[in-house]
Protein backbone atom coordinates (compact mmCIF):
# COMPACT_ATOMS: atom_id res chain seq x y z
CA UNK A 1 0.00 0.00 0.00
CA UNK A 2 1.09 3.60 -0.54
CA UNK A 3 2.87 5.60 2.13
CA UNK A 4 0.92 7.56 4.72
CA UNK A 5 0.83 11.31 4.19
CA UNK A 6 -0.86 12.31 7.41
CA UNK A 7 -2.59 10.86 10.41
CA UNK A 8 -5.06 12.60 12.72
CA UNK A 9 -7.29 11.72 15.66
CA UNK A 10 -10.73 13.29 15.42
CA UNK A 11 -13.68 13.37 17.78
CA UNK A 12 -16.63 13.32 15.39
CA UNK A 13 -19.92 14.70 16.75
CA UNK A 14 -22.91 12.56 15.81
CA UNK A 15 -25.64 14.68 17.38
CA UNK A 16 -26.94 15.60 13.91
CA UNK A 17 -28.08 12.00 13.49
CA UNK A 18 -30.97 12.96 15.79
CA UNK A 19 -32.54 14.74 12.81
CA UNK A 20 -33.37 11.35 11.28
CA UNK A 21 -36.28 9.11 12.23
CA UNK A 22 -35.46 6.88 15.20
CA UNK A 23 -35.16 3.69 13.16
CA UNK A 24 -32.61 5.30 10.81
CA UNK A 25 -30.24 7.12 13.18
CA UNK A 26 -27.27 4.77 13.02
CA UNK A 27 -27.48 4.75 9.21
CA UNK A 28 -27.30 8.55 9.21
CA UNK A 29 -24.46 8.52 11.77
CA UNK A 30 -22.33 6.33 9.48
CA UNK A 31 -22.98 8.69 6.57
CA UNK A 32 -22.03 11.64 8.78
CA UNK A 33 -18.72 9.97 9.72
CA UNK A 34 -17.88 9.41 6.06
CA UNK A 35 -18.82 13.00 5.17
CA UNK A 36 -16.81 14.45 8.09
CA UNK A 37 -13.68 12.50 7.13
CA UNK A 38 -13.85 13.38 3.44
CA UNK A 39 -14.26 17.06 4.32
CA UNK A 40 -11.47 17.25 6.90
CA UNK A 41 -8.95 14.90 5.29
CA UNK A 42 -9.75 16.06 1.73
CA UNK A 43 -9.85 12.53 0.38
CA UNK A 44 -11.94 11.11 -2.44
CA UNK A 45 -12.38 7.59 -1.10
CA UNK A 46 -13.10 6.93 2.59
CA UNK A 47 -12.76 3.43 4.07
CA UNK A 48 -14.31 2.95 7.51
CA UNK A 49 -13.03 0.13 9.69
CA UNK A 50 -15.41 -2.48 11.06
CA UNK A 51 -14.61 -1.40 14.64
CA UNK A 52 -16.26 2.00 14.02
CA UNK A 53 -19.28 0.28 12.51
CA UNK A 54 -19.64 -2.03 15.51
CA UNK A 55 -19.27 0.90 17.94
CA UNK A 56 -21.99 2.95 16.23
CA UNK A 57 -24.37 0.00 15.91
CA UNK A 58 -23.71 -1.42 19.42
CA UNK A 59 -27.00 -0.08 20.81
CA UNK A 60 -28.99 -0.67 17.65
CA UNK A 61 -30.33 1.56 14.91
CA UNK A 62 -32.20 3.92 17.22
CA UNK A 63 -29.49 4.96 19.69
CA UNK A 64 -26.10 5.76 18.13
CA UNK A 65 -23.45 7.39 20.36
CA UNK A 66 -23.31 11.17 20.51
CA UNK A 67 -19.65 11.23 19.43
CA UNK A 68 -16.98 8.85 18.21
CA UNK A 69 -13.18 9.13 18.42
CA UNK A 70 -11.40 7.92 15.29
CA UNK A 71 -7.86 7.75 13.95
CA UNK A 72 -7.81 8.73 10.29
CA UNK A 73 -4.92 8.14 7.90
CA UNK A 74 -4.59 9.63 4.43
CA UNK A 75 -2.46 7.89 1.82
CA UNK A 76 -0.72 9.19 -1.29
CA UNK A 77 -3.40 7.83 -3.61
CA UNK A 78 -6.05 10.03 -1.93
CA UNK A 79 -7.62 7.20 0.05
CA UNK A 80 -8.60 7.82 3.68
CA UNK A 81 -8.80 4.95 6.17
CA UNK A 82 -10.38 5.34 9.59
CA UNK A 83 -10.32 3.10 12.63
CA UNK A 84 -11.58 3.44 16.18
CA UNK A 85 -9.02 5.25 18.35
CA UNK A 86 -8.37 3.24 21.49
CA UNK A 87 -8.18 5.13 24.75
Amino acid sequence: MADKLKEHVYIIPLRDSRRAPRWKRSHVAMKDIRKFLSRHMKGEEVKIDQSINEYVWARGAEKPPSRVRVRAMKFENGQVQAELAEE
